[in-house]
């Protein structure tokens, strides 16, 4: 028989071995649920509720912090998730500059990062650092180049660019005056404003003087809707564009009549209804169903964003577990190397392929090109 102290050294051995054998794996999600980018992140945040509950017979806790759209705050709430949560990945946070503030705290603690954000600039150029961020939108360029090409099949010459004084906005700047160039058409202004600014009219009267056939206006959310309905109070009667980050109901609403006839592209998920079958249709059709049970309303595309990152991880997992046990550094390596080689995997917003290069991995099926008809979103045929 066994002694009564090896029993009980035995005892405690299992006992510590026992939480390693059966640790769960922990995801923070950071998203700005209050302040100027709400409408952004309040899709987001409720969207944690319908995120995997378990990967491959491993617990899945989702610890969800709101940073009040704050940049200072969203680098405390990383801080947080990775020093004390000890969490295996993150996603968010829901702003462009909060996201370009926190990259390095994911790389230096070798944390994968699911950035549900508007700028290209999180994960291009691609660097040591940025290769623990992954980017669940599509790339300005591939989103760009759709709307470009519809500028140039229009005989639109000459175009305005009006833009927020960020990331989001800058990084739209450098890919319109890139594809622009080759497609002969000339930038004939470019302007800027803060996402809390009450008043853009000094902005909006320079782009009326310089007359250009369109304007695109590039801002995230709310932030959308002033530039376009300043420049129709004051007369502008060209086309008007916008990207992606203006894809919600509430532009609809807080726009009124000023946006009809908008052109964007962006996400199948804005006209569900219009487009054929699709893997990536079925997905998103069951996750807004499954939305409006859990809230009442149908999600705005960013949450999307977030749904995805959890299929994205969900796809990874099973294969990092054979490298480590969660909430260990080989683990989160492991999970970081397995998102890097996702191929052709479908989801919300299209389907993903990613590669040590490509962060985002979007191709043409991640985007549609939709106007504003009647006050509602359509294709445009």
């Amino acid at each position: 028989m066994l002694s009564k102290k090896i029993c009980t050294a035995l005892f405690l051995t299992s006992s510590l071995l026992a939480p390693l054998a059966n640790a769960e794996i922990k995801i923070g999600v950071v998203s700005s649920s209050t302040g100027p980018i709400a409408l952004v992140g309040i899709p987001q945040k409720n969207t944690v509720a319908l995120l995997p509950k378990s990967v491959a017979g491993e617990k899945v806790t989702y610890i969800s912090l709101d940073d009040g759209s704050d940049p200072t705050a969203t680098v405390k709430a990383f801080k947080k998730l990775i020093d004390e949560e000890k969490v295996d990945a993150i996603i968010g946070p829901s702003g462009s500059g909060n996201a370009m503030g926190v990259i390095q705290f994911a790389a230096e603690s070798g944390t994968p990062m699911l950035a549900p954000v508007g700028t290209a600039a999180v994960v291009l150029p691609m660097t040591e650092q940025k290769k623990w961020v992954f980017k669940t939108t599509q790339n300005d360029d591939l989103i760009a180049s759709a709307l470009v090409d519809q500028m140039k099949s229009s005989g639109v010459k000459t175009i305005g660019l009006f833009g927020t004084a960020d990331p989001f906005g800058e990084n739209w700047s450098k890919v319109m005056k890139e594809l622009t160039k080759k497609a002969g058409i000339k930038i004939v202004a470019n302007e800027y404003f803060q996402r809390q600014d009450t008043s853009v009219t000094g902005q909006s009267l320079k782009i009326l003087i310089a007359n250009p056939d369109a304007v695109l206006i590039a801002a995230p959310g709310s932030s959308s809707v002033m530039p376009q309905t300043t420049l129709k109070e004051q007369g502008y009667g060209g086309q008007i564009y916008q990207t992606h980050g203006a894809a919600l109901d509430p532009f609809l609403r807080l726009g009124g009549k000023a946006v009809e006839g908008t052109i964007l592209a962006a996400s199948l998920m804005l006209v569900l209804d219009e487009v054929p079958d699709s893997p990536s249709k079925a997905i998103a059709t069951k996750y807004v169903a499954d939305y409006k049970n859990l809230y009442g309303k149908t999600p705005a595309t960013f949450g999307g964003n977030v749904f995805d990152a959890g299929l994205l991880l969900k796809n990874a997992i099973p294969s990092a577990l054979k490298a480590g046990k969660p909430g260990t550094p080989e683990f989160r390596a492991a999970l970081r190397s397995a998102l890097e080689h996702t191929k052709e995997m479908p989801a919300t917003q299209g389907v993903y392929n990613l590669t040590p290069a490509d962060h985002s991995g979007f191709d043409e099926r991640g985007r549609e090109l939709i106007t504003v008809k009647n006050g509602k979103w359509t294709l445009l045929k």
